[in-house]
């Protein structure tokens, strides 16, 4: 399948400021970005529904409704694909999705839909085999740092240790419930240290014509 219309590669390409004032900016900075990461989350929902022959909801866990809505706020252009694939008014998670889910939620951002969406999305894509940041079509780690630092700020200011991001949600899951799957007594002494931390490396799932976003 292939969604024509104007793409935005990389969720770091300049933005179109018509006002020069620090908050103006700021705003269509934050305006930009948001567009970039939602454009591509469908993007690679597509790719993988399509690949799994399933509905772009249940690749992305979201409702028939959601989805609408992002495409339509920001990523018009992919409208008229994704009304072409396979579509179900609403998707289920099972007990591992849901507290993952709840971890989300209870951390995001109270005042956005975006928070919520984005936590839904999360879940379900925290299922897939790759690096969380190729399985949502970002460039890179980096860009899944500032995605976890502009909608769930407190749950990123957590992984202090730069831990990788499942690892760290599973981590915040057994914590919440009181006990660890870790026996040694500090992560520097423990032997699977580089199961936990480290660099993220490997292509982006998504073909990419800019420069990846810093991480900063």
């Amino acid at each position: 399948m292939e969604l024509r219309g104007a793409r935005t590669d990389s969720l770091d390409a300049a933005p179109v400021v018509a006002d020069d004032s620090p908050a103006v900016g700021q705003e269509a900075e934050r305006d930009r970005f948001t567009a970039s990461l939602f454009e591509r989350l469908l993007r690679i929902a597509c790719h993988d529904a399509w690949r799994l022959g399933v509905s772009i909801e249940e690749a992305i866990g979201l409702s028939t409704n959601d989805v609408d809505a992002i495409a339509s706020l920001w990523a018009p252009w992919m409208t008229a694909a994704i009304a072409e694939m396979p579509r179900q008014a609403e998707v289920e998670f099972d007990e591992e999705e849901r507290q993952l889910l709840a971890l989300f939620r209870r951390f995001g951002h109270k005042d956005g839909v975006e928070s919520r969406w984005l936590a839904s999305i999360l879940t379900r894509r925290s299922m897939s085999p790759n690096h969380l940041w190729q399985d949502l079509g970002l460039n890179s780690r980096a860009e899944l740092g500032r995605l976890m630092r502009e909608f769930f700020p407190a749950l990123a200011e957590r992984n202090s240790q730069n831990m990788k991001w499942k690892k760290f949600f599973y981590r915040c899951l057994c914590e919440m419930e009181g006990f660890t799957l870790c026996a040694a007594p500090s992560c520097q002494q423990c032997s699977d240290h580089g199961l936990c931390f480290g660099e993220e490396s490997g292509a982006p799932r998504l073909p990419s014509r800019g420069v990846s976003v810093s991480d900063r």
